[in-house]
């Protein structure tokens, strides 16, 4: 089995481009700080308001030269050009002695040098993605999970499992060697269904698993599954079968059952047993113990108390018991879950070592408040939500390390991402097929020109416009008159799959799931009770030639997003490298991008 080493170089998977993770750290804030595209694009801009703004989004943000070079060229071609293709080549200087030849790039204009140098800038910021090579042998080279351990995983699943509990497996085996620390139990933040503990609470791993689930829902199907996976018995259940199907199927049933007499008390105390429910007992050598928990913060001192105790092998005696050494472990902590785990290596004492999967960055709060002026608040019109996520100043948000918080630049001191930029970066662009981009670009035309219906129709406010200078014109009137005449933002979701066959389907689906809504359906059915399917059919018409500049941008801005990506993971990295009590920290990939593009584990370790 492939062992991990303790010491890693480099310990952030940085490209190529950078000798270490400190010349990597300090390119990536000053491009971050200092690249006004990057910020108009991550978080600077929205899809709902691209065919609503005014001036035109896509001409005030984009260069003309790169306009003039997106209408030559498809967007297949387009895409392959800033996710995949070999940008080594230069672009030829036309001045010198080369005017009279035409070079061409896939039988149209060249790109050009500025789009190529942005592509380049993304591209050496965002981490390296590659399963290491030894990562990629021991993976495949592991047996799957055995089928009665991997009930309910689909493949996804069942890759994340298989990789991560081999990984903490040899982390734990390398604390072990190396500081004689014997970690006893695994901490599971935000367990859900148990997919990971199980997996290591059974063998080949066998260990001991604490679960910490807020839903006890979840707790109730994990521990069904355990029983699947011979991890634990399920009691058997003394009851009358009379008595129980008469409760089940009300008292009309007709089984038959034994005669119930006065005779017979040992009949009639075994009738007048309750139903009584199931319960599953865990195996002693490879437990899993459930605690239903919400998780504020990373201190574990309440639940630290809940835990069974913990007995060597070499100290059988059971008066004699070792304080636990735990390894907090996650499968893909939301938001903030995450900076709660790895706040508990400091908090307590008993926390001995950190291996956390993040996702969600969309759910993670702000520690600073917005810059006002700043480029990613110059075309956006003012936003409830965003104001609201900014003004949250929540310390346990992003960024975490005091090199973020403090990090000064031209724009002001701290780095940010509001909620649309966080958004962007669940995204997984270098997975994207033709297929996928075509259907997410249909989506969100969709979604930005039903918005304009809306806007058309009275059924949303007129958002404030926004210049390419930063400036913002407001409506006319008082501010209680503008205050009385403003509208709540409608708030649509998904749609089922077959809303999205044409334009007048998804209207139709989206006007009935908003006209269902209380707070909304008086305003919708008023205005949009007279939208004929005709004309529904003409806003897909007159704006059609919109769709490919929404699908550049949109997929700009998930491009772009990788670095924020990036920049959320290293700044959790640079937390752990200011703590004091940390001997070791690193950051590496766990799992195949193609498949889990959420692969990086943030590792901590204590001296």
């Amino acid at each position: 089995m492939v062992k991990y080493a303790m010491t890693h170089h480099p310990p952030v998977p940085v490209p190529c481009q950078f000798v270490d993770a400190e010349q990597y750290i300090e390119s990536l804030l000053c491009f971050i700080t200092s690249s006004e595209l990057f910020q108009h694009l991550c978080g600077g801009v929205h899809i709902l308001e691209f065919l609503t703004q005014e001036p035109d989004l896509y001409h005030t943000l984009l260069p003309e030269s790169w306009e003039h070079f997106f209408d030559r060229h498809c967007m297949p071609d387009i895409l392959q050009l800033i996710l995949r293709e070999d940008l080594s080549f230069e672009i030829p200087d036309p001045s010198v002695n080369n005017v009279e030849k035409n070079f061409e790039w896939r039988r149209g204009p060249m790109p050009p040098a500025s789009l190529l140098e942005y592509v380049r800038s993304i591209r050496q910021h965002s981490l390296d993605r590659t399963l290491p090579q030894h990562d990629r042998v021991a993976s495949s080279g592991s047996r799957a999970l055995p089928r009665h351990v991997s009930v309910g995983m689909g493949v996804k699943k069942a890759h994340e499992v298989s990789n991560l509990a081999r990984y903490v497996d040899n982390l734990s085996s390398e604390l072990s060697s190396k500081y004689s620390c014997q970690i006893s139990h695994m901490v599971d933040f935000g367990s859900g269904q148990n997919y990971l503990g199980r997996a290591l609470a059974s063998p080949p791993y066998s260990k001991k698993v604490i679960a910490l689930e807020s839903k006890q829902l979840n707790i109730d199907g994990a521990k069904g599954m355990d029983v699947t996976a011979k991890l634990a018995k399920k009691e058997a259940i003394m009851r009358n079968k009379k008595q129980h199907r008469s409760e089940l199927y009300g008292k009309h049933y007709t089984g038959k059952t034994a005669k119930t007499t006065p005779d017979n008390p040992s009949t009639s105390s075994y009738n007048q047993l309750p139903p009584r429910l199931e319960k599953c007992s865990t195996d002693q050598q490879s437990s899993i113990q459930y605690i239903e928990t919400i998780i504020h913060d990373g201190n574990l001192s309440s639940m630290l108390t809940q835990i069974n105790p913990f007995r060597s092998p070499s100290t059988p005696d059971p008066s004699t018991l070792n304080p636990p050494n735990l390894m907090v472990i996650s499968l893909h902590s939301c938001g903030n879950l995450l900076h709660h785990g790895l706040r508990s290596l400091i908090l307590n004492p008993t926390v001995r070592a950190v291996a956390l999967v993040g996702c969600c960055y969309n759910l993670l709060t702000e520690r600073l408040p917005a810059l006002p002026g700043s480029p990613s608040s110059k075309l956006r019109a003012p936003n409830a939500r965003l104001t609201e996520a900014s003004s949250a100043c929540d310390p346990h948000g992003f960024p975490m390390s005091n090199r973020f918080l403090k990090y000064k630049s031209a724009g002001g001191e701290g780095i940010r991402f509001n909620i649309t930029a966080r958004m962007m970066a669940v995204q997984a662009p270098r997975n994207w097929t033709e297929e996928d981009c075509n259907s997410f670009c249909t989506r969100h035309f969709y979604r930005a020109l039903f918005q304009r219906v809306l806007l058309d129709k009275g059924v949303i406010d007129s958002p404030n416009q926004t210049s390419g200078s930063g400036n913002i014109h407001e409506n006319e009137g008082t501010a209680s008159e503008k205050k009385q005449k403003r509208k709540e933002p409608i708030i649509l979701g998904s749609l089922r799959k077959p809303a999205y066959a044409s334009f007048l389907t998804y209207v139709r689906a989206a006007i009935a799931k908003l006209s269902a809504s209380p707070s909304q359906s008086a305003l919708v059915t008023q205005n949009l009770a007279d939208l004929t399917d005709e004309e529904i059919l003409s806003y897909e018409k007159k704006f059609a030639h919109k769709k490919k500049q929404l699908s550049l941008v949109w997929s700009l801005m998930a491009f772009s997003a990788q670095v924020v990506e990036s920049a959320i993971v290293v700044d959790r990295w640079c937390w752990l490298k200011e703590q004091e009590g940390v001997k070791d920290a690193w950051v590496e990939n766990v799992f195949d991008y193609g498949i889990s593009p959420r692969n990086l584990v943030v590792v901590g370790v204590k001296g």
